[in-house]
């Protein structure tokens, strides 16, 4: 049961359409049948055999293949997919129609009654998300991870939770807007989705939605573009840079994590590595000092952690050559992000495409003229990085570039998956894409 006042926003609802089945409609789906309302629900998704149609129940109508109209401006509430745009046409007019829209995260943020701590930006917000959990549970705290990286939102409410640790894009923020927070981080901003919007600034616009009703927020003292214009509540900054509240400092010739005045530990005592990993840690540190969350006990777990798979993850180290799954770097940022102090002794066979998402990919062209590399390019838009180095190839697919370069690898080698690009012209996800690398990896290695 929904409480009073949140029950108050169902009050008028009746008829519900969920826009795109998948994995977060079908949790969407199944969250509204949970309650205790008597809702009329349907799904539309414009793809012809939608993933996670057979798991639909049969008390929920689907229509497949196109989008229905009539359904949409007939609708009290639509729920759709991040992956729909607002400016899509079909949703615009039901916006026009005064009919509300609103995402999965939006209805968590109706039903939630504990706190949350939320993280947003361009790069990083994965690893960071993943980590703030795991620092909570070593501290003792019952905590839930989910929203963009692993269960759906509205699953979590399912779990037992003091604490919950919410990953959100962009494009889930741009349908949320009640959603209280206890602290919410902005990492970074860079050029990503330019396909989704008309700018660097309707992009940023949505990720500091974050901040709308939150108590705390943590911001990039090293970006300028994460501070909020206006922000009633306290504000936190981290930084690799300069001193913060959150920073790197050197005492004694060696670099520490110092937070809020006190120095916690080495920077060489993490398993993670790369100044841009530093920078997690310290948004991690800020975002449950101001939740309440006492870390003290839980930095050995700090020291341990190894970071998420397909984030510069070494899938195979044989005969000195090294192979790093980093297809999670879906943007340049994050390609140029794991370049920057990459120690490798020999030559770097890097390997870059895929969906471009019309972004700019020359700003990569300085750092690999430092780099001994060859640049081995697939996919849509793997031509695009040709222009980038003399060395630059272009390859039909990963398994093309594999068998060709394997007799030419020699110990100090490395060869690294860092596509800067998203996955879908050749793989269903990200995900996807980074395991084929490894099972390549494992195969040729």
């Amino acid at each position: 049961m929904l409480n009073g006042m949140k029950m108050d926003r169902w009050q008028t609802v009746n008829n519900v359409v969920v826009v795109g089945l998948g994995m977060t409609g079908l949790s969407v789906v199944n969250y509204l049948l949970s309650l205790d309302r008597s809702l009329t629900i349907k799904v539309i998704d414009t793809r012809d055999n939608p993933p996670g149609r057979e798991h639909l129940s049969s008390q929920v109508e689907l229509h497949c293949g196109s989008w229905n109209q009539a359904w949409l401006l007939d609708a009290d509430l639509i729920v759709t997919n991040p992956g729909i745009a607002l400016a899509t046409p079909e949703i615009q007019q039901a916006l026009a129609q005064h009919i509300p829209v609103v995402g999965d995260i939006e209805l968590f943020a109706w039903q939630v009654d504990k706190p949350v701590i939320a993280i947003t930006g361009s790069n990083g917000k994965s690893t960071v998300t993943d980590l703030t959990g795991v620092l909570a549970k070593a501290a003792g705290v019952k905590v839930a991870v989910g929203g963009n990286i692993g269960v759906p939102a509205l699953d979590l409410l399912q779990q037992e939770a003091d604490l919950y640790v919410l990953e959100l894009s962009s494009f889930q923020l741009e349908t949320t807007s009640s959603l209280k927070l206890v602290s919410a981080a902005f990492l970074n901003l860079t050029e990503d989705h330019m396909d989704r919007y008309d700018g660097m600034e309707s992009y940023r616009q949505a990720k500091l939605r974050i901040f709308k009703y939150a108590q705390a927020a943590v911001v990039n003292a090293d970006d300028s573009q994460t501070e909020p214009p206006s922000f009633s509540g306290h504000i936190a900054r981290f930084s690799v840079e300069h001193d913060a509240d959150y920073c790197t400092q050197m005492i004694d010739g060696k670099s520490f994590l110092v937070a809020k005045g006190t120095s916690l530990l080495a920077s060489e005592e993490l398993s993670l590595v790369g100044r841009h990993n530093s920078a997690n840690v310290l948004t991690v540190l800020a975002l449950l000092d101001l939740a309440g969350v006492d870390y003290s006990s839980a930095l050995d777990a700090l020291k341990s952690y190894r970071g998420l798979t397909h984030r510069c993850q070494v899938v195979a180290d044989n005969h000195g050559v090294k192979w790093v799954n980093d297809s999670k770097a879906t943007n340049v940022a994050s390609t140029q992000a794991a370049l920057s102090g990459l120690n490798c002794q020999g030559t770097l066979y890097l390997l870059v495409g895929g969906v471009g998402k019309g972004a700019d990919f020359s700003p990569l062209a300085p750092i690999l003229k430092t780099l001994n590399v060859k640049l081995c390019c697939f996919g849509v838009d793997g031509e695009q990085f040709m222009p980038l180095h003399p060395s630059a190839q272009f390859y039909s697919s990963m398994e093309e570039i594999i068998v060709s370069i394997k007799p030419r690898l020699r110990r100090g080698d490395m060869v690294m998956l860092s596509p800067a690009c998203a996955s879908f012209d050749q793989f269903k996800n990200f995900m996807a894409r980074g395991d084929a690398f490894a099972e390549l990896a494992q195969r040729y290695a």
